[in-house]
């Protein structure tokens, strides 16, 4: 059955990838951007199942309206797709406040924006679903990832419980957690590092700023294949809550699930007897 999909960030990258797979099964695609035009260019021009829509995800106005131009485009939308993203990279204390609101900014409260956007549509119509990619770094913090892990941790607040909220309009979500994939997160254009500079940070700094460069393009996961997956939870009636995808994911998630459980037993012992006794 063909669906119409919402996508952020479709110019480039995994966003490109999904929009293009869409489009080729028969879907009918919003694919948003910063410039529309790019996302043309990145999905062979105009075709009759594709609408190119500005979007800036961080401005809720711009999201309104891309909502709209969907709506008057194809009546509907079954599935949005909240894949726009970036990177800030680097340690705490050299990352300046700016840095880490900007990061949040873009990477929470931009699918946020979206999200509200698309939910009366999807509550009139008693179905859809909300896709958002998290991260491997949603998950499970990492060394020099503090902006972003802080960021797609809220995402993962976010749309966990966002579930219970829309759940009984027919709406269905899903997190997705990708682990390391080829696409252009590291890219110049995506990744800020850190503005700050401390002599106590600086060795470490250098070395891992330049393992992460290193890493752009080289990364195992291949998003063509991690666009393939999507479409296939997608379509699906019960998809499933979390996606964990790569393989570098599913042991890093599976190993993290293990050290919470760990971690709740430890506390049994100290923290299980702190109610009022007048509960008991």
């Amino acid at each position: 059955m063909s669906k119409v999909f919402l996508i952020t960030g479709a110019g480039r990258g995994l966003g490109a990838d999904i929009a293009r797979q869409a489009l080729a099964a028969g879907h009918r695609v919003v694919a948003t951007g910063r410039h529309p035009e790019s996302v043309l260019d990145a999905l062979g021009g105009e075709q009759d199942n594709l609408l190119a829509t500005a979007l800036d995800i961080t401005d809720p106005t711009a999201a309104q309206s891309a909502v709209q131009a969907a709506v008057d485009r194809f009546g509907r939308i079954d599935v949005l797709l909240n894949n726009a993203a970036n990177f800030h990279a680097g340690y705490f204390e050299e990352v300046s406040e700016a840095q880490m609101r900007a990061q949040i900014e873009t990477n929470l409260f931009g699918p946020m924006n979206v999200t509200r956007a698309v939910l009366p549509v999807m509550r009139a119509q008693r179905d859809g679903h909300v896709i958002t990619i998290s991260s491997l770094a949603g998950a499970v913090g990492l060394e020099f990832c503090v902006a972003y892990a802080a960021a797609k941790f809220g995402v993962e607040g976010f749309m966990e419980s966002l579930r219970y909220d829309v759940e009984p309009f027919g709406i269905r979500t899903t997190i997705v957690e990708p682990g390391f994939f080829r696409t252009e997160l590291l890219v110049d254009s995506s990744t800020t590092w850190a503005e700050l500079s401390l002599d106590d940070y600086a060795e470490r700094t250098a070395a891992t700023k330049k393992v992460w460069e290193s890493m752009n393009g080289q990364q195992a996961g291949d998003p063509a294949k991690l666009a393939a997956a999507l479409l296939t939870l997608s379509v699906q009636e019960q998809p499933p809550a979390r996606f964990v995808a790569g393989a570098d994911a599913i042991e890093a998630v599976g190993a993290k699930a293990k050290d919470l459980h760990a971690q709740a037993e430890a506390s049994r012992e100290l923290g299980t007897d702190l109610a009022h006794d007048d509960a008991a």
